[in-house]
């Protein structure tokens, strides 16, 4: 079995950040990797859910918990394209994912605000794998949306 990079599963993020965007909703994309499996695809659908809770990475956590048939999903990574909310961090931390990836920093919604003590103490967080390119997909929405310069 060929191993994937980090990257090569920021880029499966990515595609559903693209899929976000083209339905009109925020976009941010996430997968859930179990053995170098993808065991989970979502993005944001807050608007067509009409359901603020719906970020991407809350549906990703959902999924992978019911393909797995487990409330835990330790031995899992989880890649975002955007630094979770604090709202998904909770949940987060209590599904035990292994290892949480995001591309690009969220200065004014992201959990770091609150500091990595937010996480699980047993997760491992690493940031900024293509971080340009999760970065313009978000910039180039609001741009297009508010003529906004940041997200």
């Amino acid at each position: 079995m060929e191993l994937h990079s980090d990257e090569y599963f920021m880029r499966q993020a990515l595609r559903e950040a693209f899929k976000a965007r083209d339905t009109g909703e925020v976009p941010v994309g996430a997968v859930i990797v179990s053995q170098n499996q993808i065991i989970a695809r979502a993005y944001n659908q807050v608007e067509r859910l009409q359901d603020a809770t719906a970020h991407a990475e809350m549906i990703a956590v959902t999924s992978a918990m019911s393909y797995l048939g487990t409330k835990y999903l330790r031995g899992c990574t989880l890649y975002v394209t955007l630094e979770p909310c604090l709202m998904c961090a909770g949940a987060l931390s209590w599904s035990q994912l292994d290892r949480i990836v995001y591309g690009t920093e969220d200065p004014k919604k992201g959990f770091m605000r609150y500091g990595k003590e937010t996480l699980h103490p047993k997760t491992k967080l690493e940031f900024g794998i293509l971080a340009n390119d999760c970065a313009k997909v978000l910039l180039d929405f609001f741009k297009s949306k508010r003529g906004v310069k940041q997200f």
